[in-house]
């Protein structure tokens, strides 16, 4: 454990925790990154309301969440220009726990999530996001902007008539005749502004102009549409210290760790693509494993301040990155600003119209959405397509964690079945041995390609000496080692020898630690002597 820590202390880039960018900070730039962080914060208050009702707690638990996650993260993450706050993602696993056994145990399970996302970071598991293929990252991509949009779809409808269904907030009445037109247009109005104010000037956000201007039409005219008050009174204090009432024993951990381990899955995946999708916005890459470690340690604060944990959050990432956004200040300001609302400008804030934040977050959907990913459908091989509309579906009726653990699947079986149908060989009589025959095999050796592997060979009809050749060729898992045992005792049974010839260095570690060759040289893998090894049987019991 402490060589692991110190891997991880020396593997961490100490400038990513640095608050200046890398031309220096000046008046215009710290302006941008408090406004940016301004309207983030307008932005998550009814995200953050709405995920709450959908988890099934107070209003305030999801607020404080958005607080603690979205400073610590802020503070330590491993990508300045992020945000993170109460997702509906985790929401959504929460509303069950919540329902059965309370918000108590709520707080307890964020805390163990916590804890199993700085485990994730400590041991550098962050990396393994390497391993999602780029069609994964479009359908994921592609399905949240969907999810976003589907999200706004309940601001319009009447105020309260929502119902807790037990799976969050449902059913409601839509809105019609002339509230739903000046609701439409307002929306519309918002967007057109956040379009042409870039056009204008570059003083303030785009985001935050619309809000601003909408909000001060509809309360300078007094127009009846739904505002941010209708969802609930985002008045509170300052979020207390609050030790997770739940008794200390094996049965509440039995209740508790799985649906900390799915909370800490789902959260680590959305913020780690949400990282890179960041880094590929602003072009600098963050640390995945620096990113596990300032989750965990949010969610683990938050859940002993009364918060319902969160993850980063795409859509407010997006509004950050969009507003000009790229240091950690931003990210700050952000959550001071959401803690100011929630002390002393709840009276302000709920003034706010729902149709100007709904405005915003239509042009983040617009600016998420990988558009280009519908032109080049046609262009990529099939199963990449079928990934990215799959993973989008999936993000949509399922969730996110489903959906990439779904995608690298299939992206993975793809690729395996692929370089299953690579392997063949040629034949050649042996120069070094005259009579023997020489397979020369091509393409790689694994469980894939195994059986394809055996169908190579004619045991009846071969010479007595046949030599396998893998110059151009990789001997990758115990399918294969199985594979080579079965067909060396094919030969011996027929009374004839196999031979392994120009084994990679990797590939003679392998067989060497299986116990298969009788042979041990370390010159083959280098190719400075040719040694060809007679292979041993028996040693995987041949099942």
């Amino acid at each position: 454990m402490r060589a692991t820590l110190h891997n991880f202390t020396k593997n961490l880039d100490v400038t990513d925790l640095r608050w200046m960018p890398d031309d220096g900070f000046s008046i215009g730039r710290l302006r941008i990154e408090l406004l940016s962080g301004l309207t983030v914060a307008l932005a998550l208050v009814p995200e953050a309301v709405a995920f709450a009702f959908v988890a099934g707690v107070h209003p305030l638990v999801g607020l404080y969440a958005a607080f603690l996650v979205g400073l610590i993260t802020a503070l330590i993450g491993g990508r300045p220009g992020m945000i993170s706050g109460a997702t509906g993602a985790l929401a959504v696993v929460m509303v069950a726990l919540v329902a059965q056994h309370g918000v108590e145990y709520l707080f307890a399970t964020v805390v163990l999530m916590g804890l199993l996302q700085i485990f994730a970071g400590v041991m550098q598991w962050g990396k393994f996001i390497r391993l999602v293929p780029h069609p994964v990252m479009l359908g994921f991509v592609n399905g949240l902007a969907i999810v976003i949009f589907l999200a706004q779809m309940s601001q319009f409808k009447v105020p309260g008539t929502m119902v807790d269904t037990g799976h969050g907030m449902g059913g409601g009445e839509w809105l019609s005749g002339q509230p739903l037109y000046l609701m439409l247009a307002l929306v519309a109005a918002t967007m057109a502004i956040i379009w042409i104010t870039p056009r204008i000037t570059k003083l303030i956000p785009a985001p935050l102009a619309g809000i601003g201007i909408i909000a001060a039409l509809v309360i300078g005219f007094g127009l009846d549409v739904p505002r941010v008050g209708d969802l609930a009174s985002i008045q509170g204090g300052l979020p207390s210290l609050h030790i997770p009432m739940v008794p200390l024993t094996w049965e509440t951990f039995e209740i508790i760790l799985p649906y900390a381990v799915i909370l800490a899955a789902i959260g680590l995946i959305e913020s780690l693509l949400t990282l890179n999708l960041v880094g590929d916005l602003t072009g600098k890459r963050g640390g995945a494993s620096q990113e596990c470690i300032a989750q965990g340690v949010a969610n683990t604060v938050t859940g002993f301040f009364g918060g319902m944990g969160g993850c980063a959050m795409i859509g407010q990432s997006m509004i950050n990155v969009k507003s000009g956004g790229r240091t950690r200040v931003a990210g700050i300001a952000a959550a001071v600003f959401l803690l100011l609302f929630i002390l002393i400008g709840s009276s302000v804030i709920e003034l706010i119209p729902l149709a100007a934040l709904v405005g915003v977050m239509f042009m983040v959907v617009i600016g998420t959405f990988a558009w280009n990913s519908l032109t080049i459908l046609r262009k990529v091989p099939l199963m990449d397509a079928f990934v990215i509309i799959l993973v989008t579906v999936v993000t949509v009726m399922e969730d996110l964690a489903v959906a990439v653990v779904v995608g690298v699947i299939v992206s993975a079986l793809a690729y395996a079945w692929n370089n299953a149908r690579r392997i063949h060989a040629t034949t050649r009589e042996s120069v070094t041995e005259k009579g023997a025959k020489v397979y020369e095999v091509h393409g790689p050796l694994f469980f894939g390609s195994s059986d394809g592997f055996v169908e190579l060979f004619d045991v009846e009809n071969d010479p007595q000496v046949v030599i396998v050749d893998f110059a151009d060729s990789r001997v990758v898992d115990q399918s294969a080692l199985q594979a080579i045992e079965a067909m060396a005792a094919k030969y011996e049974a027929a009374g004839k020898r196999l031979q392994l010839r120009h084994l990679s260095r990797d590939c003679h570690r392998l067989l060497n630690k299986a116990g298969h060759l009788m042979v041990d040289s370390d010159d083959d893998p280098d190719y400075e002597l040719a040694v060809d090894y007679d292979v041993r049987t028996g040693v995987l019991g041949g099942h």
